[in-house]
């Protein structure tokens, strides 16, 4: 009897042990024998300044939405109310965990600098500069290549063959806009000229607009925007004086479509979109990458892109045709558009 007791006492033993183990390995698959879903990969996008001011960073929040949302990537933007508070905005993403963090432009790349260095095994990514660490993707433009496509229509279709470009400091990087600009007008019209004069600011409309007026004054019809905010005083100035102007980074010419003709875009959505994709598939690579026509990174509305806006007849349809024709010699490198950065 006692040994019955005991060979009982055994089999109860091993059958709540097999129930114990049977019960974990429920737990440890989801309780249907499936194997338990991973995290999600999360990323978050820094921007320099509030989304609004600038729709160059609403176009990246944009593309950076897409692409978490068709990737399955849990996404958050934080916006910097200042410059001072993009260092701070990084060091939240990297204490909630981010697998990557994107920024963006030169105002963050002090603060990116200090931070990546920091945090080695934390993947970055900086659109529109570059910083050079092994845990940094950069991603820049060949801005050089849609300013080159302006000044060849420009240069086509002035009247009185003086044009004028207002940009914002001149420093080495504005030089892919002011002296890109003059080589495709010198390329489809010789016998122009081309003024250049500086605001000394990224945000003075008052000061980019008197230059504007001075330039047309000494002739020119159309004036290249190259000032960032200050180009809003360019397009008063167009509309005061009844000359033609473009926009930068959007499609501008739905601001005032009887003066502001062209605008030279940058797909700045396209390229955060394309940067949350590589991550979510495996391919973040840090380094340089860079965007071109070829690319679809940058262009021209009518020439590259289509545009809400009738095409206005100081820009003619003619000219339309035999800008593209440029726009393929560039993708196909018959045409070789030099990076004035680095002559």
């Amino acid at each position: 009897m006692k040994k019955a007791m005991m060979a009982l006492s055994f089999v109860a033993l091993l059958a709540a042990g097999c129930s114990g183990n049977n019960q974990a390995a429920t737990e440890n698959t989801g309780g249907n024998g499936e194997q338990p879903q991973q995290a999600k990969q999360k990323v978050a996008l820094i921007l320099p300044e509030k989304i609004g001011v600038n729709p160059f960073f609403q176009l990246m929040d944009e593309g950076t939405k897409k692409a978490a949302e068709e990737f399955g990537v849990e996404e958050k933007t934080i916006e910097s109310t200042d410059q001072a508070a993009i260092e701070q905005n990084l060091r939240v993403a990297v204490a909630e965990g981010y697998d990557l963090i994107i920024t963006s432009s030169f105002e963050s790349e002090d603060a990116l600098k200090k931070v990546a260095a920091e945090n080695p095994d934390k993947k970055f990514a900086v659109i529109d500069t570059v910083v050079d660490l092994p845990n940094v993707r950069s991603v820049v433009f060949r801005e050089q290549e849609a300013a080159y496509l302006v000044g060849a229509a420009a240069g086509l279709s002035t009247k009185t063959n003086k044009l004028g470009v207002v940009a914002a400091q001149d420093i080495p990087m504005l030089k892919k806009w002011t002296v890109s600009f003059q080589e495709g007008v010198k390329a489809t019209n010789p016998n122009a000229s081309v003024s250049v004069n500086y605001v000394g600011s990224f945000s003075d409309p008052a000061k980019a607009k008197e230059l504007a007026l001075l330039q047309n004054s000494q002739g020119a019809d159309f004036v290249f925007g190259a000032s960032a905010v200050g180009d809003l005083g360019v397009f008063e100035a167009a509309k005061e004086k009844n000359f033609y102007t473009s926009g930068q980074d959007v499609d501008r010419t739905e601001m005032d479509p009887a003066h502001i003709v062209l605008s030279q875009l940058k797909d700045t959505d396209a390229v955060a979109y394309d940067t949350v994709k590589q991550f979510a598939q495996g391919n973040y690579q840090p380094g340089v990458s860079e965007y071109g026509l070829k690319e679809n990174g940058v262009g021209v509305t009518y020439i590259t892109h289509e545009s809400k806006t009738p095409v206005n007849p100081f820009i003619s349809q003619e000219t339309i045709k035999k800008v593209k024709q440029i726009k393929d010699d560039i993708i196909s490198g018959k045409i070789t558009v030099a990076d004035p950065t680095k002559q």
